[in-house]
């Protein structure tokens, strides 16, 4: 499999819908599979909230034999969004004015944003066709604003596990985890000593999030009542501890408050009409897939959404692992998937 990751800088400014400017921003993406001569073979992955472009670490069944992606027939890309801390322009970049990382001085970023900093990506890749652009939770958000926004060049849309915007019980779980850092006494209003970041508050907001991605059946059936050998812990605590400590080993506090603030700026008739002017609007081919065991992004959300896009479909992957089983269904994904890309296509071509 020809794959290939890359770190380098945009070759002109990427302004924010905020208006910030930045001259030349980082950005890393990573590839597999080769352009064809029409530059149209390709399916973009859109990464969610703690994710990289990495994408067939946290999509691996996506690249399997008999998944969706074939490397020998698509040019796949994932590229990291602005604002995270895998590479791309983020709140560890350097500020011109100051010579020095932005930290909490990072503007804000919009899901808008996002699509607009790798539209700019695939300009420059000179990318005239994308078969299909597909992403789960803050993925499909993106998914969903690529329909709208570059229509001209996405051939078909999938979005998972979120809705038409970020509702009001969204943006509150985002904003409690969000308060666990600034709560944290390392946090020093966003301009933290690297050597001692805010670890216990993005832990703690990283256990609240935990709770919201899994189901409390699969919590039921995964740990029941049962104690953490002598350690005076339920099992469900130490499996919440762990998974804390282990996103402060490889992710920001920054860069989450900032990804979290953007994902509650998800709302795809902002500024542009109604939502059942803009949805109606998306012309190509739209294939929905929400989770029955969901809580965060509950598939009525979903369902909603296909009913408000014209050439739109529902399916929805059965699993008791709740928001996450988008990254471990794998088998129902490809299933769900395979079927619209080859319809997709053959409308198409």
């Amino acid at each position: 499999m020809n794959e290939n990751t890359t770190h380098t800088k945009l070759s002109g400014p990427f302004v924010t819908e905020s208006g910030f400017r930045f001259e030349q921003p980082e950005v890393t993406f990573k590839t597999w599979g080769k352009l064809n001569n029409s530059r149209d073979n390709v399916i973009l992955i859109c990464h969610a909230l703690t994710g990289n472009a990495v994408a067939d670490e946290w999509f691996p069944g996506l690249f399997e034999q008999n998944g969706l992606i074939n490397t020998t027939e698509h040019f796949v890309i994932c590229i990291n969004v602005p604002g995270s801390c895998y590479g791309s322009v983020g709140p560890f970049s350097t500020n011109p004015e100051t010579g020095k990382p932005f930290k909490a001085s990072f503007p804000e970023i919009s899901i808008r944003d996002m699509v607009q900093f790798q539209k700019q990506v695939l300009d420059e890749l000179e990318i005239k066709g994308i078969e299909t652009v597909i992403g789960g939770s803050m993925g499909g958000m993106q998914a969903l604003e690529f329909a709208v926004m570059d229509s001209g060049r996405v051939r078909s849309a999938i979005p998972i596990a979120m809705g038409k915007a970020h509702t009001p019980w969204a943006i509150g779980i985002s904003h409690t985890q969000r308060q666990a850092i600034y709560n944290d006494p390392d946090w020093n209003d966003g301009f933290y000593n690297p050597e001692r970041p805010p670890n216990k508050g993005l832990a703690n907001a990283r256990m609240m999030a935990m709770i919201t991605y899994r189901a409390p059946s699969d919590y039921e059936k995964k740990f029941s009542r049962n104690p953490q050998g002598d350690t005076g812990f339920f099992q469900v605590e130490s499996y919440l501890n762990y998974q804390g400590k282990k996103l402060t080993g490889r992710f920001d506090a920054n860069s989450y408050i900032v990804l979290t603030k953007a994902m509650d700026t998800h709302d795809i008739a902002r500024g542009r009409g109604s939502y059942k002017e803009v949805l109606g609007s998306i012309s190509i081919p739209v294939l929905v897939v929400g989770i029955d065991s969901d809580i965060l992004y509950p598939t009525g959300e979903q369902k909603e959404l296909a009913k408000l896009i014209p050439k739109s479909s529902y399916q929805e992957i059965r699993s008791p692992h709740g928001h996450d089983a988008f990254l471990i269904e794998f088998d129902q994904l490809n299933k769900i998937t395979k079927p619209f890309l080859k319809q997709t296509k053959a409308e198409v071509f």
